[in-house]
């Protein structure tokens, strides 16, 4: 089933203990579409780009299936850039430089094409454009994503909440949730959002996994425990792309079905954080990532 994701493509300028980079790809769309592209053909992107936006990377989305006809190219403008560094514990990060450029007056434009998507993701941006996007759909699709985080809490909250009203499932991580309920308790938190809206409620943990609220039933799936975690830039998308694209690639909005998307998309973000950006995302095989599901599966599975 057809998958539309709407958020940004930028660059990015990442230091953590492990190195630094220049300018790399980023950008929440472009996580979140090259991880769903493993699991659905349907695959279509509106964002913008300044015109300094370089080809090759427009072309690595598109060798992944990635539609970029809904990629915007801004003559004369320049693309979103975010720069941040992580401390030691790859928990906490500054950020050291952000231009919003072409996404200060972003205005999605949605191609007819895109139209009649059955699963929409709406990746990390103002909420009021979130908002606009669904409005400007002509059908509702048969699942609505929305990611968002604390910035947005802070100086959108009343736009926030009038598009949370419209979606089917949240995805915060453990911060923003409580932060968006007032409650301590993730299942006090995750209850409160749920009042607000969504059917579903997903609540990130980092390193300790992502907990699943859906019509009363609880799921939690671990984190990998990973040898290395070079950069973490992005996990958050790639686990939404995996999830939504898994969900897109079998149609089935279920909850047992959204467990076993909880799995594949915290399998694509830990493949996400071995390497700097979305780098280990362009060479994945399939073979690879059910190896990492496997692994997933062998990490709590258990009798009594």
């Amino acid at each position: 089933m057809s998958l539309l994701t709407v958020g940004s493509v930028a660059f990015d300028a990442l230091e953590t203990p492990f190195g630094k980079t220049d300018k790399i790809i980023g950008g929440a769309a472009t996580y979140i579409t090259l991880s769903a592209s493993y699991f659905t053909n349907e695959n279509n992107l509106v964002a913008v780009v300044g015109d300094d936006f370089p080809q090759e990377m427009i072309d690595i989305l598109e060798s992944h299936g990635v539609d970029t006809t809904g990629l915007e190219i801004r003559p004369g403008e320049k693309t979103f850039f975010w720069s941040g560094k992580y401390h030691n514990d790859m928990n906490t990060r500054d950020t050291i430089d952000v231009q919003l450029n072409v996404m200060e007056n972003f205005d999605p434009v949605i191609p007819e094409a895109y139209g009649n998507c059955e699963f929409l993701m709406l990746g990390n941006t103002a909420p009021a454009i979130q908002k606009l996007v669904i409005e400007r759909l002509p059908n509702r699709p048969k699942l609505i994503m929305l990611d968002t985080m604390n910035f947005w809490m802070n100086i959108a909250w009343d736009d926030l909440m009038e598009v949370i009203k419209l979606v089917d499932v949240l995805t915060v991580n453990d911060e923003e949730a409580r932060q968006l309920s007032g409650e301590y308790s993730l299942v006090k938190a995750a209850a409160k959002i749920g009042a607000m809206g969504p059917k579903t409620v997903i609540i990130k943990k980092g390193e300790h996994g992502a907990l699943l609220f859906h019509g009363g039933h609880i799921f939690f799936a671990p984190a990998l425990p990973l040898e290395e975690v070079f950069d973490p830039t992005g996990a958050g998308d790639t686990f939404a792309g995996g999830f939504i694209g898994y969900l897109a690639s079998t149609g089935d909005v279920s909850f047992n079905n959204m467990k076993r998307g909880i799995i594949y998309g915290s399998a694509m973000a830990s493949f996400c954080v071995e390497k700097f950006g979305a780098e280990r995302l362009f060479n994945l095989t399939i073979d690879e990532i059910n190896e990492r599901v496997a692994k997933f599966v062998q990490l709590s599975a258990f009798e009594i």
